[in-house]
């Protein structure tokens, strides 16, 4: 199994379609055997479920992610788990071990506007600033 986690400096990055890096980690028998840090290279939001398919990812843990998006990721038969903040490792050790706290129903949908508030964070909710 690949899972991919959208990264910034070993964080998780908190917008999935500006997302600039993606951690991979290759899991053997529910254990960790390798990872490592790959660059998109300039894709952004459409197409980055194709770029995660080609990688070979089973599955994605991210923080705020828009309905296209989902719909791709499903489309390729990648599992989300949206909503997601933290320390990268420690969010790909509590998915292995069954303890992921993500939001099934989490929603960003405000990618047309520019985010001037930089403390603000597509993963998190109630900040008024998501449909």
């Amino acid at each position: 199994m690949k899972i991919a986690v959208t990264f910034e400096n070993e964080q998780i990055f908190q917008h999935f379609g500006r997302t600039e890096q993606f951690k991979i980690y290759h899991v053997e028998d529910g254990k960790v055997v390798s990872s490592e840090v790959i660059d998109t290279n300039g894709k952004g939001h459409g197409a980055l479920a194709g770029f995660l398919s080609d990688v070979g990812a089973d599955v994605l843990i991210c923080g705020g992610i828009g309905g296209g998006a989902q719909n791709a990721l499903a489309e390729a038969d990648i599992q989300l788990y949206g909503g997601v903040s933290g320390q990268c490792d420690e969010a790909v050790q509590s998915f292995l071990a069954g303890r992921l706290n993500f939001n099934p129903d989490v929603k960003c949908g405000h990618h047309d506007q520019h985010h001037h508030d930089e403390e603000h964070r597509c993963g998190e909710h109630g900040c008024g600033k998501h449909s």
